[in-house]
C-alpha cells in the first residue's frame, strides 16, 4: 500500500469527517489536515435509492451540495454482505471496484487509515465510524458486525486511490436490516451525555455562511484536558443533513498534535451549511485510549439574501 503526503477529507462524503481541537491554551488541530480539506473539499449529499445520481442530486447541485453515489469517478461500491437481522453475529464485507469491475487493492492513507467506513440508519441513529481490514488478495474489506436495531442503513466508504493525483472519493449503498423498526425523531440538542462525559456545543449554523462551532468536553462538571490524538487529530466531526444525510462542509482549526500531547476541553470547527435545515453532528474524541462519540443536533437558520446589499431580510413590501 502507498501512503500519500497530503491528508484528504473523509466523510461519509462520506464523510465529510473532520479533525480538530483546541489545546489548553489554544487551537490544536492538524494544519496539514486543514490544507487537505481546503483543496477541493465539498459538501456531500446523495440522490435517490442507493445514493445514485438522480433528480434529487441534480437539485442539490444547484445549491452546492454534491450527491453521494454508488459510483464516483469510475470507482464503485460493490454489494454489501452483512447479517440479515438484528442480533445476528457475522461480518460486514464489500469491495471498492474500478470502472472495469476490478477490486481496488492500493490506497493512499488519509487520517491514518486507507479507508473510513461510516454506517448510519437513515433517521440519523445507530451511527458508527469504523475501519475494516483489507484482504489484499481478494480486494475485500471486512469487519465483524452485528446490527443493534432494524431499519434502512446507509453504508459509506471513504477512500483515496493510490496515486499522486488522486483525490478522496466516497461511495455508498443502502442496506436493509430485518426486524421491528422504532424510528427516532431528531430534535435540536446542544448537550450530549456519552460514557460519563458531557459534551456541549456553542455557536449557530446559518445557511450559506461560515459558522464557528466549539464543542466542550467535561466529566462530572470538570473540564477534560486529556483529549488524545485520534486518527491524527484531537477530534473528528461528521455532520449530516437530517432527511437526506447530505454532509456538512466543516474545517477544523489548529496545528498538528505532537507525540504524547493532550488537549481540551474545547474542540473548534468552522462549518458551512448549504441550506437551512436540521443537521446531525457526531463528534469523535479519545481519552485514555477509548474513543467516544457524542451526538448533537443543530438547526441552520436561513442565510442572508445574496441579492440584498445590506445582507438582511425585509418585511414584505419594504
Amino acid at each position: 500500500m502507498r501512503t500519500g503526503a497530503r491528508l484528504t477529507l473523509y466523510g461519509l462524503g462520506l464523510v465529510v469527517a473532520f479533525g480538530g481541537a483546541y489545546g489548553v491554551a489554544g487551537a490544536v488541530v492538524p494544519e496539514s489536515t486543514v490544507a487537505g480539506w481546503t483543496e477541493g473539499s465539498t459538501m456531500n449529499g446523495h440522490g435517490e435509492a442507493d445514493g445514485g445520481a438522480g433528480a434529487g442530486a441534480a437539485g442539490d447541485a444547484a445549491s452546492g451540495v454534491k450527491g453521494l453515489a454508488l459510483d464516483v469517478d469510475g470507482y464503485a461500491l460493490s454489494s454489501v454482505d452483512a447479517p440479515a437481522g438484528v442480533g445476528d453475529p457475522g461480518e460486514l464485507s464489500f469491495q471498492v471496484q474500478d470502472h472495469a469491475g476490478t477490486p481496488v487493492t492500493e490506497y493512499t492513507t488519509a487520517h491514518e487509515k486507507d479507508l473510513h467506513l461510516i454506517v448510519v440508519r437513515t433517521d440519523g441513529s445507530q451511527f458508527r465510524h469504523v475501519h475494516p481490514v483489507l484482504d489484499e488478495t481478494s480486494g475485500t474489506w471486512s469487519i465483524p458486525w452485528e446490527w443493534a436495531a432494524a431499519g434502512s442503513y446507509r453504508v459509506f466508504a471513504d477512500f483515496t486511490p493510490a496515486g499522486t493525483d488522486e483525490s478522496a472519493r466516497t461511495v455508498t449503498r443502502t442496506v436493509q436490516v430485518a426486524g421491528d423498526l422504532v424510528p427516532v425523531e431528531q430534535q435540536p440538542t446542544r448537550t450530549a451525555q456519552v460514557d460519563g462525559y458531557t459534551v456541549t456545543v456553542d455557536g449557530e449554523l446559518a445557511a450559506g455562511a461560515s459558522s464557528g462551532l466549539t464543542f466542550t468536553v467535561t466529566r462530572e462538571g470538570e473540564p477534560v484536558t486529556a483529549l488524545e490524538p485520534y486518527l491524527g487529530a484531537f477530534g473528528h466531526l461528521v455532520a449530516l443533513r437530517d432527511g437526506d444525510l447530505a454532509y456538512l462542509h466543516v474545517h477544523a482549526e489548529g496545528a498538528d498534535p505532537e507525540a504524547g500531547q493532550t488537549a481540551g476541553p474545547d474542540i473548534a470547527f468552522a462549518a458551512e451549511a448549504p441550506t437551512a435545515g436540521r443537521y446531525l453532528l457526531y463528534l469523535d474524541f479519545q481519552v485514555d485510549g477509548q474513543v467516544h462519540t457524542a451526538e448533537l443536533v443543530l438547526d441552520a437558520a436561513p442565510g442572508a439574501d445574496p441579492t440584498d446589499p445590506e445582507g438582511g431580510s425585509h418585511p414584505e413590501g419594504h
